[in-house]
């Protein structure tokens, strides 16, 4: 039902406020309706926030938003923050604003000689209305109000003087701190989840723990692959570059039938056995067990919980892939036959996506025992919840059914809400954004597929609003699965602007090992699966060579995480601003936050962005800044400086830059400005 004051349109609401919409605890994010009423009286709207607990905080006191065309008339907005972590919920308030009307009217009348001691009168009864509402606390507000009340009653002033003190900036003030609702109208609530910080501010990196460690035997040439204690020492490396997460793929026991050898390989007779092959960590299963076990070859449970206390140890969570499929010869395949899809030549059906075919996996079919197959899940998942893995990346959630998942994440949220889950889902669009809708955590994106200037901008925009109450976007530069093209002709120049654009835009964004080597070739041309797959096979790498040589990029990543850590602005989503620039290779966005800064006099933490797109060219532009969205003022100077370079400027609206790939291809400046 309509209310007395209508409130329609309302955002962000999932579902017509059947589901909850996301948020993380601190994180503003906006609230906007569309309120509007009979007539020429003026109106006000706020923004409650119900708390877990049921409390209600402070209103937020709604604006209206500009007019930009027939869809964002009488639209309001506020931007609020969950204190806590929890179920919330937020209610519109809408009422009659007597005040505001009056106002409005007196300041045209009274100009205007019209029923000007009638307008006084009637000001000075509502002013007192105000003044009694006044806590006692308001000792500012009350001698604004009371200034403002003895000029309404003097009519020895003149009146001009008479109506400028009931104008004046600290009534106003006083006025809409403590504004006269009559009327009231309450829409809502609609929820929202608070999840914990993780959630939306992270730096993941990805290895795999057969190849942390791993060595090639001297006389034999022979590969000796790593366990969870030679990956364990790898993990002050990857602390020490700012990473926050370190996902694991499956440690798993392989799957011996139809197992993978290097690039994909399938195994025929005559030939090495499969045990010569390290196979694909996402066939899983075997003789030595299933979803929770861990392969042989990697060490024991002990070892891994002696692996996710070191990671704390060092400020780390660890994050395990969840891949819900089998080998062949997983247990299940023997013991639960019905949550395989059988062919019509009585073979399992494995799986594939044209033209590629894994022999090794058999997809799970959720239809014929939905309920066995869950709780199963379930209980794998809370398995390794006991030993300590509080995030979940989730591979190819898109082949099951969203119920399923929407059941899995409520039933973990209902008893653990600090567990999280990233789904890895490269499908299309309504699939992509369900799941996020439906709880995941966190999404894989189309990121790694934006490399044009005009994409770029557009997909920014998308992830940082559009679509921010349902998908929370984790920005990967790379995967075991995706080397870009971008990467793969771009060099070591491409490598360094793609981290700049995830680890700046995004404040959840991940590297998979070798980034830093700026790996980039692939198995062919054409293709984005890398030369010598780590999915297929163990990959030794000489990290200390890299980094004697100087030409491993950890030292920059580390410069960039250190700048995530520093600036509470790269750690939001929804304050993402594009700004313009003349060139079609050159991108400049910003990020505010007015949580704090100690380089920003008025405490706004400040980041202008400025990255060339163009690995191979230097390149030249004005950059052209909307103050407005940098809550500067119009026409305003300001010092910058360079925090990847160290150098300093004056900026102002319009700038020229010049950037070079292979020197340093972007400038990340943190505005030093106060207001004059």
């Amino acid at each position: 039902m309509v209310g007395r004051i209508p409130v329609i349109d309302v955002s962000p609401v999932l579902a017509g406020g059947d589901a909850p919409t996301k948020a993380a605890v601190g994180e503003p994010f906006p609230v906007s309706a569309t309120v509007f009423r009979e007539g020429h009286d003026r109106l006000g709207a706020e923004v409650v926030l119900v708390a877990p607990d049921g409390s209600r905080r402070a209103p937020v006191r709604m604006d209206p938003l500009p007019t930009i065309d027939r869809h964002t008339v009488d639209r309001y907005g506020a931007w609020v923050a969950a204190d806590l972590p929890g179920a919330w919920a937020f209610e519109i308030h809408a009422w009659s604003d007597p005040v505001a009307t009056w106002q409005h009217d007196a300041g045209i009348k009274i100009r205007a000689e019209v029923d000007t001691e009638l307008m006084f009168l009637e000001g000075r009864l509502l002013l007192e209305r105000v003044a009694a509402t006044l806590p006692a606390s308001a000792a500012a507000e009350r001698d604004a109000l009371a200034g403002a009340l003895a000029a309404a009653t003097d009519t020895a002033r003149p009146v001009p003087a008479r109506l400028a003190a009931l104008e004046a900036p600290e009534v106003i003030a006083a006025l809409r701190a403590h504004p006269l609702r009559e009327l009231v109208t309450v829409e809502g609530p609609f929820p929202f989840f608070a999840d914990r910080t993780r959630a939306l501010y992270g730096s993941w990196y990805e290895f795999f723990p057969r190849s942390e460690g791993a060595r090639i035997k001297q006389k034999s040439g022979k590969v000796v692959p790593g366990t969870l204690a030679t990956a364990a020492k790898r993990l002050d490396a990857v602390a020490s570059m700012g990473f926050d997460v370190i996902y694991l793929p499956p440690i798993h026991p392989i799957g011996e039938v139809n197992r993978k050898g290097p690039n994909n390989t399938v195994f025929t007779e005559p030939g090495p056995t499969p045990a010569d092959w390290a196979g694909s960590p996402w066939a899983i299963g075997s003789r030595h067990g299933g979803h929770d076990a861990i392969h042989p070859d990697l060490g024991t449970i002990d070892d891994f919980d002696a692996f996710v206390a070191r990671a704390g140890e060092l400020g780390l969570e660890v994050a395990l892939d969840l891949a819900l499929q089998c080998a062949p010869d997983h247990p299940w395949v023997t013991e639960h036959p019905e949550w395989f899809t059988t062919r019509a030549d009585g073979t399992i059906a494995y799986a594939e996506n044209p033209p590629k075919k894994y022999q090794d996996i058999y997809p799970l079919n959720f239809d014929n025992d939905p309920q066995g197959l869950a709780a199963e899940v379930l209980r794998v998942v809370r398995y390794w919840m006991d030993h300590g893995v509080r995030i979940f990346r989730v591979d190819n959630p898109h082949t099951k059914p969203v119920a399923f998942w929407e059941w899995l994440l409520a039933e973990i949220r209902r008893t653990d809400p600090d567990v999280l889950f990233l789904s890895e889902a490269f499908t299309k669009p309504p699939m992509l954004q369900t799941l996020g809708a439906v709880g995941f955590h966190q999404s894989y994106t189309y990121f790694t597929w934006r490399t044009a200037k005009g994409e770029v901008e557009d997909y920014l925009r998308e992830v940082s609003a559009e679509s921010a109450h349902r998908v929370r976007p984790n920005f990967f530069v790379n995967t075991p699965d995706i080397l870009h093209e971008y990467l793969q002709y771009g060099g070591p120049p491409a490598f360094k602007i793609r981290a700049v654009l995830a680890s700046m835009a995004s404040p959840a964004w991940g590297v998979y090992a070798g980034y830093e080597l700026c790996e980039h070739v692939a198995v062919r041309p054409g293709s984005e699966e890398y030369l010598d797959s780590e999915k297929y096979q163990v990959r030794v790498r000489d990290w200390a060579a890299a980094e004697e040589a100087g030409t491993s990029l950890a030292p920059y990543l580390t410069r960039l995480n250190e700048l995530r850590r520093a600036h509470p602005a790269l750690q939001q989503l929804r304050n993402l601003r594009v700004h313009a620039t003349e060139d079609d290779q050159v991108l400049c966005f910003s990020k505010t936050a007015a949580s704090g800064s100690p380089d920003s006099p008025d405490g706004v933490d400040r980041l202008i962005v400025v990255l060339t797109l163009d690995p191979h060219h230097a390149r030249t532009t004005h950059v052209h800044l909307d103050l407005a969205a940098l809550g500067l003022p119009e026409g305003a100077t300001f010092a910058v400086h360079d925090e990847l370079s160290g150098a300093d400027w004056t900026w102002g609206p319009h700038n020229y830059v010049q950037l070079d790939p292979h020197g340093e291809p972007a400038h990340v400046l943190s505005v030093r400005w106060s207001q004059p």
